[in-house]
C-alpha cells in the first residue's frame, strides 16, 4: 500500500521561505513520479512541480519556476519542495501525489494530470502574508 505523508507547511511573510517534505512508502522500486499540487480556496488544484524519482528529471509550473525547487532524499524516500521568495498568491493547501503506473507504461511522468496520480497525501497548509 502506497502512502504519502506531508509536513513542513506554515505561515510566513512575503519573501520568506518554507520547505515541504513528502515521505513516500510502499513502492518496491525507485520507478515512480512525485508531484506537488496546490489548491487555493475557490480555485482548481494545480500542479507546481514534478519529479521522476527513478531518473531525477524535474518539471515546474511557470508561476513557480526559479522560486521553488523539488528534490529527493533517496535514502529516506522523501521528496522535498523548497519554496523561496514566497508571494501571497502562493497561499494554498499543498499536496504531494505519486504515480507508479503511468511512468512505467510511458517512461514519462504524467505532467500533473490529476487523473494519473493515484496516491495522495493529506495536505499541508502554506499561508503567505503581505
Amino acid at each position: 500500500q502506497v502512502q504519502l505523508v506531508e509536513s513542513g507547511g506554515g505561515s510566513v511573510q512575503a519573501g520568506g521561505s518554507l520547505r515541504l517534505s513528502c515521505v513516500v512508502s510502499g513502492y518496491r522500486y525507485m520507478n515512480y513520479c512525485v508531484a506537488w499540487f496546490r489548491q487555493a480556496p475557490g480555485k482548481e488544484r494545480e500542479g507546481v512541480a514534478e519529479l521522476y524519482v527513478g531518473g531525477g528529471s524535474t518539471l515546474y509550473a511557470d508561476s513557480v519556476k526559479g522560486r521553488f525547487t523539488i528534490s529527493q532524499d533517496i535514502a529516506n524516500r522523501t521528496v522535498h519542495l523548497q519554496l523561496n521568495s514566497l508571494k501571497p498568491e502562493d497561499t494554498a493547501m499543498y499536496y504531494c501525489a505519486a504515480d507508479g503506473a503511468f511512468v512505467v507504461r510511458t517512461g514519462t511522468c504524467p505532467r500533473w494530470d490529476i487523473n494519473k496520480y493515484n496516491y495522495w497525501g493529506q495536505g499541508t497548509q502554506v499561508t503567505v502574508s503581505s
